[in-house]
């Protein structure tokens, strides 16, 4: 939060949607900007006076129901590896970039060597076939939690991780920075400033 900060400064005058996003994530903000989250389910929240003012929705962010640069800021982080195809990927870009003036979007890289959702390296570069059988049994996730198939499943169409020529293509007007541990990259952020 820092980063986003410190790259787009809201203002405390400043409007933000975020996009599966829960309120928590702004409740210690230095700033006070107004944010709306957004999800597909809703989300129990009490706005106290001490809290920047957070208004909670729901609704779909591959189809936003607001108008073009409808916000100041659109953000959201580690959420579009979760709507499922690319196609669907392109949507939610294509959304966050029509109803936001700024953008702060960001996801786990494909190319880092740990899976982050699994907790397991090396997995997600194997083709699907064996990936349905090793996250059952040798990640922390299928050891843990003992997926049954038809969770493995949902988990595979839910999940892609996205590579950096693909958040190239997917915000094309953005600038893409690389978060890195260890000299990996292991995230992308799509950042686009306000005109």
């Amino acid at each position: 939060m820092r980063a986003f900060a410190q790259a787009l400064q809201p203002s405390d005058s400043a409007t933000i949607l975020d996009i599966g996003g829960y309120p928590a994530t702004w409740t210690d903000f230095p700033h006070q900007p107004s944010v709306t989250t957004l999800n597909l389910h809703s989300v129990d929240f009490v706005q106290t006076p001490h809290l920047p003012p957070i208004r909670t929705t729901v609704g779909d962010g591959c189809k936003l129901d607001y108008a073009d640069a409808y916000f100041d800021i659109v953000f959201s982080n580690s959420v579009i590896e979760h709507v499922g195809s690319f196609e669907r990927q392109q949507a939610f870009a294509s959304e966050a970039r029509r109803v936001g003036r700024a953008l702060w979007i960001q996801t786990p890289a494909k190319e880092f060597f740990i899976e982050p959702h699994l907790l397991a390296p090396f997995v997600h570069f194997l083709p699907v076939t064996f990936q349905r059988r090793l996250i059952r049994h040798v990640t922390p996730w299928g050891i843990i939690t003992k997926p049954s198939p038809a969770e493995v499943e949902s988990f595979l169409q839910e999940v892609r991780l996205i590579s950096f020529t693909e958040m190239q293509r997917l915000f094309p007007d953005c600038r893409i920075h690389r978060e890195t541990v260890f000299g990996f990259t292991k995230s992308y952020v799509a950042i686009r400033q306000r005109a």
